[in-house]
């Protein structure tokens, strides 16, 4: 076994991104030191200058000797640094200026940091100074800001030199220690677990590595030499059973037994299946033992490959196999998978010249927390050998109200995706008003099913059951694709009428909900604000930090969020502190409030002044009369929707009333 990524190469480039941060933090401060330092020793000299030229310059001021005053003001010149001399009146007038080095171009960027030029200004009294002198002028220098920057420059590339180098050498210094000190440690004891032989697993010890008796990779390896000596302890024990385990080397059914010893003492909840081969007991005697042994090693992968890594797989016998699988709870979990290893076994399997199509019975148990292991596997070698009297690749429970359950959870499952996959359901639309002008303003999208009388319905149940099937993602998904593709056709005419879509909470916390839905918003294009995702409130959402994290890339992606059946569900009173935070556009008042409407307008007031404190628009479901539209549009409601406008319609009959200006459809 290799490794792709070496951990050397790992903590060396975690060492090396640190330091190396750190590293320019720390030359960026004393880049800034250093210029400091040196703005102080220039402003020093430039005060040094200025005080030597005041005296002349004060007596060529007082006698208004301009040549004079230049002559002095030239002698500066040599000093090098200064790159400007300006004689400056009391009243901001600028009597003199002497430029000594032409002005080269400094980065903007440098002079703000930096705080260039620098310059001084010192006053130019009367050589008579009275009792409150006020001075003549003022003598302004200003330093050279290219030799400040070469001197930015030069500070800052070897500081970075200097001190990339010294990251260099401690990250080098640093991986080496701990290469040396806990990967190499950690390498050697892989690969000596690694190259351990099936034949010596069972007891093998590691030895403690030098200078790591008391640390933790020393815990490491005392901690499996203990497990090991256990697990040999037990191999012995299973062993005085059992002379030895099969020829496919898997579990027996002591080792099972006490792996369900402890599945009972824990009170994990799981099945037990029971797989009886007959083909396995057909062949004995019939088929040579190498032949036998190329089909029982067969069936053991197959039977692998359908369970997951928490199964154990055993041989209990000759011809039959255990499977002990752990957290399944649901009847109907554990007959799908016994119908997955069914499909696995029946596949046609060519056996030097020989062609056999396998066949096994079933039986399962599920445990209820009230067994022994004992009783666990009885009960599971009983419901196999009830399949095995039913005929062929059967599967039965011990429990036969366990099984009723199952099947008929498979078959609701299985008709609902045929339904699906028969376009036996489809969306309609029903109209939401706006208040202000009383025309359509936007639909919501409801889930409708074809009936046997050809009627297109949405039985009373049907919700409750696509999600205790667990098929509400993927019809959720085909709602969003069939709501996008008809807001596609829509804005292709140039119609920007926006649609709401329902989203359960079971879709809403699905972890490719997000990617999926901006990926069918990327797929037909849809424009930014027509898509309304309606956060159902059938189920109550704690953790309102994950629902922000959900919610908010779609919302930046142009999606509106609104709250359906609000005051039922998570956006209820007790959970006002949550809906601060949650990116939400619009709120839903339920059916339920509306319908007290006018005799009790305290609830739906209540709510309408929440959404106005949070800015949210407001819509109204389940307007049925008059009164309740004229009371929500006096309160200010923006949109209501309801049989007293419309029940939902397919959309091409919402398209006709709507969308192309005609008399609305009278819907039965």
């Amino acid at each position: 076994m290799r490794v792709s990524r070496s951990l050397t190469i790992k903590h060396m480039a975690m060492v090396s991104a640190v330091v190396m941060v750190f590293t320019f933090i720390f030359c960026f401060i004393l880049l800034f030191h250093f210029v400091q330092q040196n703005r102080y020793t220039t402003a020093t000299h430039l005060e040094s200058v200025a005080r030597s030229v005041r005296e002349p310059l004060s007596a060529a001021i007082l006698k208004a000797d301009i040549p004079e005053a230049e002559a002095i003001l030239a002698r500066i010149q040599p000093a090098g640094i200064v790159s400007r001399a300006d004689v400056v009146l009391p009243n901001q007038f600028q009597a003199l200026r002497m430029s000594f080095i032409p002005e080269r171009p400094v980065p903007v960027m440098i002079t703000r940091v930096f705080e260039l030029p620098v310059q001084i200004s010192l006053p130019i009294y009367s050589l008579e100074r009275p009792a409150n002198p006020q001075p003549l002028a003022y003598l302004v220098l200003q330093a050279d800001s290219w030799q400040m920057y070469r001197f930015v420059m030069s500070a800052l590339a070897t500081l970075v030199t200097a001190y990339l180098l010294l990251s260099l050498m401690l990250s080098v210094a640093i991986t080496w220690c701990i290469n040396r000190l806990i990967v190499r440690p950690l390498r050697s004891i892989a690969r000596e677990v690694n190259d351990v032989s099936p034949q010596e697993r069972v007891g093998h010890q590691l030895a403690l590595p030098r200078l790591h008796h008391d640390d933790e990779i020393g815990m490491l390896v005392r901690s499996y030499n203990r497990n090991q000596q256990l697990l040999l302890r037990q191999h012995e024990e299973l062993n005085s059973h059992a002379t030895h385990f099969p020829v496919s080397e898997l579990p027996n059914k002591a080792f099972l037994l006490a792996l369900l010893e402890q599945t009972v003492a824990r009170e994990q909840s799981a099945a037990l299946m029971v797989v009886a081969c007959e083909t396995l007991q057909d062949a004995a005697g019939v088929l040579k033992e190498t032949q036998r042994e190329i089909l029982l090693l067969t069936l053991v992968e197959k039977l692998r490959s359908v369970i997951s890594p928490r199964m154990v797989l055993a041989q209990v016998s000759g011809y039959d196999f255990a499977i002990l699988a752990h957290g399944v709870k649901e009847p109907w979990h554990a007959i799908t998978l016994g119908q997955q290893v069914l499909t696995v076994i029946n596949e046609r399997l060519p056996l030097q010249g020989i062609q056999l199509r396998p066949s096994a019975s079933i039986g399962i148990a599920m445990f209820n927390g009230h067994l022994t292991a004992e009783q666990l596997y009885r009960r599971a070698v009983s419901a196999a050998f009830a399949a095995r009297r039913k005929g062929k690749n059967q599967i039965e429970f011990f429990d036969p109200a366990q099984m009723e359950a199952a099947q008929q959870r498979l078959s609701e499952e299985s008709d609902l995706l045929s339904a699906l996959e028969n376009q036996q359901f489809a969306i309609w639309l029903q109209p939401q008003v706006d208040t202000a002008t009383d025309n359509v303003c936007s639909a919501e999208v409801l889930l409708r099913q074809k009936q046997p009388n050809g009627q297109w319905e949405l039985p009373a149940d049907l919700i409750e059951r696509i999600e205790a099937c667990g098929l509400i993602v993927a019809v959720g998904y085909w709602v969003l694709e069939e709501s996008c593709r008809l807001l596609a056709a829509w804005q292709h005419k140039g119609i920007m009428m926006p649609l709401s879509v329902n989203l359960s909470a079971l879709q809403l916390l699905h972890q490719n909900m997000v990617s999926d839905l901006l990926m069918l918003m990327k797929r037909y294009r849809i424009a930014t604000g027509t898509l309304i995702l309606e956060v159902t409130e059938s189920h109550r959402i704690d953790d309102p930090q994950k629902a922000v994290d959900i919610l908010r890339p779609l919302r930046e992606a142009g999606v509106r969020v609104a709250l359906d059946d609000f005051g039922m569900g998570y956006a209820g009173l007790l959970q006002l502190q949550h809906m601060k935070s949650l990116p939400v556009d619009i709120l839903k008042i339920d059916k339920a409030f509306v319908d007290l409407i006018p005799d009790d307008t305290s609830m739906v007031s209540a709510i309408i002044q929440l959404a106005r404190s949070l800015n949210l628009e407001i819509v109204a479901e389940g307007v049925e009369n008059q009164a309740q539209y004229e009371w929500l549009k006096a309160a200010g409601v923006e949109s209501v929707q309801g049989y007293l406008f419309a029940r939902a319609v397919q959309p091409e009959i919402f398209e006709q009333d709507y969308l192309s200006g005609s008399r609305p459809h009278e819907s039965e």
